[in-house]
């Protein structure tokens, strides 16, 4: 896809934010397409890794995960060494063997609270998947079915707290609005964190 081209080439021409890294985050709500349009991202800079937020998150850590983020994912790769995480199994509810995330010139890590305060000092850029909590969260209900359901109504009250804490669209460099082809995406004003 062209436009992913193109915004790839600008992210790749950023400073590095975290070590050798230029880390990019993808925020926005559950449901609102991160997870693929950071995989069709991750394609349009050759092969660089994702980080998928929900690999460190946990049922019991929906939004308190920050420590083990950047503890075992950010400050490796700050020093320029291969981060090394367990990443959690929701189905089974524990962690699984662990993985190795190697410095990369871009890595990309999506997921709701992606763009948190506490993480933005790392990033190059920040992107926003611009998409209304209710459409976002209709379609990951969709998705995940209705044994979801419960899990579902505990995790939109959560998110909601989240963001009213700790949000993070005001802080994005570019909103992102999937289009029934491609990508399409606005510009936002440089905000300081």
């Amino acid at each position: 896809m062209e436009d992913l081209a193109r915004l790839a080439g600008s992210l790749s021409a950023l400073p590095a934010s975290c070590g050798p890294v230029r880390l990019i985050g993808i925020d926005g709500h559950a449901g609102s397409g991160k997870s693929t349009f950071a995989e069709n991202l991750g394609e349009a800079l050759g092969g660089a890794p994702v980080l998928h937020l929900d690999d460190v998150a946990t049922h019991q850590d929906l939004f308190a995960w920050t420590d083990r983020l950047l503890e075992t994912v950010i400050g490796p790769l700050a020093r320029g060494a291969a981060a090394r995480y367990a990443p959690y199994d929701w189905t089974l509810r524990g962690f699984g063997p662990e993985r190795e995330l190697r410095p990369a010139p871009v890595v990309l890590i999506e997921g709701v609270g992606a763009g948190r305060r506490a993480v933005r000092p790392f990033l190059a850029a920040l992107l926003w998947m611009d998409l209304v909590a209710e459409e976002s969260w209709a379609r990951g209900r969709r998705r995940d079915g209705p044994a979801q359901a419960e899990f579902w109504d505990g995790w939109t009250a959560a998110e909601v707290r989240h963001f009213s804490e700790d949000p993070s669209k005001r802080f994005a460099d570019l909103l992102v609005r999937q289009r029934r082809t491609g990508y399409e995406w606005l510009q936002r004003p440089s905000v300081t964190a």
